[in-house]
């Protein structure tokens, strides 16, 4: 397999196709630009799993009616430092964000703020809202569900989903230290990404229908848990906290992400943020938190390194590098931006694996 042509973009220029993409499919403009905000910081750090790959698919639910696109947010406080974020089926990035701004605003109150979101769709990227409670000096856990699409460590067909979890931290003198990732070795938006550019996944990755490992990303038929048992341990905690949890659908009940696009997700997620102000001074803190990172690049490396990283420092330096010289867009996906189409009608009830599903 090769890579297939890329055109370069702007931050602004995709922002404004993806923007105007989803509004034509009938997102208000306030909710638009969130989808837009998003997708592009996803595609300006190199997370192409979770940018403009997924445009197309979020536009045909949005016009098929699985997007409510005028939706009753409510919030409800169970406690000093808890509540719950009803999100009516929105769109997940405007719900997730909402949540935040919630689950920072009990933290600032409280030392802790712990908000449990549910009825929302597909979040994108955890890291982006991570980042909104590190910008306010809060340390920050996020996690969330979805669909079926992983197998348990022993089993022959899925039951999970990838479930990422995510955490936050704020640090002296530079950016926050950000850790996200999926439950599972590769996210799924990474199949999806290999699909786009035409490109072999590595057998570690996913398994084919018959439970044999794959590098196809067309032939996936499940995906595996990062460490075996303690990756399918870790992603099982996260299905029983954001979705027993919070009384949604659970495990391989959790609805599909292509079954029925014109009825909504009812996913859950949560975020939780402490301040660090109620265990040690937020100066002290951030300065521990800077030395340890100062520490760390000081180790020696390992042979076919040149330096230990923190995470979210590869992410970074490819934000540098785009910034300068353009946001790297596969073609095709870029053709269907500037199109005049809302979308191909190619994802309605297709199986989560489908061959020719591309986000």
């Amino acid at each position: 397999m090769s890579s297939q042509e890329t055109v370069l973009l702007s931050k602004e220029e995709l922002h404004q196709l993806i923007k105007n993409k989803v509004m034509k499919a009938g997102l208000p403009e306030d909710h638009a630009d969130e989808v837009a905000n998003h997708l592009t910081y996803a595609d300006s750090r190199a997370v192409h799993s979770h940018g403009s790959v997924r445009v197309e698919y979020y536009s045909e639910r949005i016009a098929k009616g699985g997007s409510n696109t005028k939706p009753n947010f409510s919030f409800r406080k169970t406690g000093a430092s808890t509540g719950i974020y009803e999100g009516d089926n929105a769109v997940g990035m405007v719900v997730a964000k909402n949540g935040m701004l919630e689950a920072i605003k009990m933290a600032k109150e409280t030392g802790i703020g712990f908000v449990g979101m549910r009825q929302l769709g597909h979040c994108g990227t955890l890291s982006y809202f991570l980042r909104m409670a590190a910008a306010e000096n809060m340390i920050a856990m996020s996690m969330c569900q979805s669909d079926p699409m992983a197998v348990p460590y022993g089993s022959a067909e899925p039951y999970f989903g990838t479930n990422p979890i995510g955490f936050a931290v704020p640090c002296a003198g530079r950016g926050p230290i950000i850790f996200d990732m999926a439950t599972t070795v590769g996210a799924w938006g990474k199949i999806l990404d290999a699909r786009a550019r035409n490109k072999a996944i590595p057998e570690t990755w996913a398994v084919d229908k018959d439970g044999n490992p794959t590098t196809d990303p067309f032939a996936v038929g499940g995906l595996l848990a990062i460490a075996g048992p303690k990756g399918y341990g870790l992603m099982m905690m996260v299905d029983i906290l954001c979705g027993s949890l919070l009384g949604v659908p659970f495990g391989k009940h959790v609805t599909s992400m292509y079954s029925d696009l014109t009825a909504g997700r009812d996913l859950g997620q949560i975020h939780l943020v402490i301040n660090p102000d109620y265990f040690t001074s937020i100066d002290q803190f951030k300065n521990n938190v800077r030395q340890m990172v100062d520490e760390i690049h000081t180790l020696r490396p390992a042979s076919g390194f040149a330096q230990v990283l923190v995470p979210g420092e590869t992410s970074e330096k490819k934000a540098l590098d785009y910034e300068k010289n353009g946001i790297p867009i596969v073609k095709e996906i870029y053709d269907y931006l500037i199109s005049d189409d809302v979308h191909y009608n190619r994802y309605e009830g297709k199986s989560a694996f489908a061959s020719d599903t591309l986000d």
